[in-house]
């Protein structure tokens, strides 16, 4: 081998080696330029111009949310979304950086939840935001600790460890406004009650200042638990929020209960519930019964006129609150001691018996003759 030849071997390796430290270096340069990136560049800007978030997940379940005149709208159930929840979502996915990247290999993603929400087996959630010139879509899978989370831009190969930690939740549920109607107990002079199990009764007070509701419809011979038995009904209705929601209302044929609340400036709540399974569902309706309280009534039946409410259960059992709970339980009946049973006669001894004779005595037994000699 000439000394050229081994001289032009030993430059193409030097070269090899340069190449391979530059690779590297861009490699590590890419790595450290993405740390605190935006994971999502550009719709940080673009918040107040976003239409749409739909999340979805791979077993089916979704949630489309719409923004409309009045606000943010749940499209699966058509009712108002809680905006605060949706904005706090829209700021964090603008505000979301990259804390390092992670694998690239799709047969990782599973790890880190991260993987295409295309397979009913996909841990992760998609949420695709929408503004008027581009659509954003992310993977949000696993969470790392209590302040980052795994997440990857949709068709993109480069997983990431990223923060803040996002949390998503594609049941549309989870993201519905839930305040029904706040009716405080003060406002509340007579509630009368209706359940589809027990004794119609009303309980009222003439005055604000009354503390305790006095009842009406208590069974002769039965008394309340106490003076302030029924004064829960009067805040059934305060801070009432709902499970979920549906139009349409209940069939012509369901057995429901009802309760009606007056209050002392002239507004009437209807409110009728029914079981449909392990769901507790309610309707609402209002009237004025004098013309100052008219704007009030409209304004609850333009809003939950047509509905359907799922509440929770302990709420419904004091909505519709059976009579026999107010009252003291009866005392139980007095039961008469059970009549002694006749002593058994002593049986007749033999001596007392004519019949018995008595029996003979051993010594006056005639003794055996002898045997014969």
């Amino acid at each position: 081998m000439t000394a050229r030849r081994v001289a032009l071997l030993l430059l193409c390796g030097l070269a090899v080696i340069a190449g391979a430290i530059w690779l590297s270096s861009r490699r590590h340069l890419e790595h450290a330029t993405l740390a605190g990136d935006l994971v999502l560049p550009g719709l940080e800007a673009a918040i107040n111009t976003v239409s749409e978030v739909d999340l979805r997940r791979g077993d089916g379940t979704r949630t489309s949310l719409r923004k409309a005149s009045v606000g943010w709208v749940v499209g699966e159930r058509d009712w108002a979304a809680e905006p605060g929840k949706v904005r706090k979502l829209l700021l964090d996915l603008g505000a979301l950086n990259v804390v390092e990247e992670k694998t690239r290999l799709p047969q990782n993603y599973p790890q880190l939840g991260v993987e295409d929400v295309s397979t009913p087996k996909a841990t992760g959630t998609q949420v695709d935001v929408v503004t008027p010139g581009h659509t954003y879509a992310l993977i949000v899978g696993k969470s790392s600790s209590g302040k980052s989370g795994y997440v990857r831009v949709a068709a993109t190969a480069a997983s990431l460890l990223a923060a803040p930690l996002l949390t998503l939740d594609a049941d549309p549920k989870t993201w519905l406004e839930h305040s029904l109607i706040d009716l405080p107990a003060t406002r509340v002079r007579q509630v009368e009650e209706r359940p589809l199990d027990g004794a119609p009764y009303a309980a009222a007070r003439d005055k604000k200042e009354q503390a305790d509701f006095s009842v009406t419809g208590v069974p002769k011979g039965r008394r309340l638990t106490g003076p302030g038995a029924a004064d829960s009904l009067a805040g059934a209705l305060a801070g009432l929020t709902l499970e979920d929601v549906q139009k349409g209302a209940a069939p012509a044929d369901a057995k429901v209960s009802r309760a009606v609340f007056r209050t002392f400036d002239d507004l009437e709540v209807t409110v009728t519930g029914r079981k449909d399974g392990t769901r507790s569902l309610i309707a609402l309706s209002a009237r004025a019964t004098a013309p100052a309280a008219g704007g009030e009534a409209r304004q609850l039946n333009t809003r939950l006129g047509g509905w359907e409410f799922e509440i929770p259960d302990y709420k419904y059992g004091v909505l519709f609150r059976p009579l026999e709970e107010l009252l003291e339980k009866p005392p139980e009946p007095v039961r008469k001691p059970a009549a002694k049973a006749a002593a058994p006669k002593p049986a007749a001894s033999p001596a007392a018996s004519p019949a018995a004779k008595p029996a003979a005595s051993p010594a006056a037994t005639p003794a055996a003759p002898p045997p014969p000699k």
